[in-house]
């Protein structure tokens, strides 16, 4: 089965110093969703993206979005000595 990932209309994308954080859902099964978040930085040959998928389902694709999103923050937070 193809896996479905769903992004708000909006670009939910934000810069954080030299990361770039991007908040995802993915629509599982049952109806509920689940949350992932990329944080990349860098440019070119010299970038990197880590991925997370985050534990916890959410009965919206919103809630699913905040999650990631605070999640998100959080790492580039600690990442940086905040």
């Amino acid at each position: 089965m193809a896996r479905r990932f769903a992004l708000l209309m909006s670009n939910p994308c934000f810069s954080l110093g030299r990361y770039v954080v991007s908040p995802l859902t993915r629509l599982l099964d049952d109806g509920a969703y689940s949350a992932s978040v990329s944080i990349r930085s860098g440019r070119g040959q010299a970038s990197s993206d880590r991925v997370l998928r985050l534990i916890g389902r959410f009965t919206t694709a919103d809630g699913a979005l905040r999650h990631a999103a605070a999640q998100g923050r959080a790492w580039v937070h600690a990442a940086c000595g905040a």
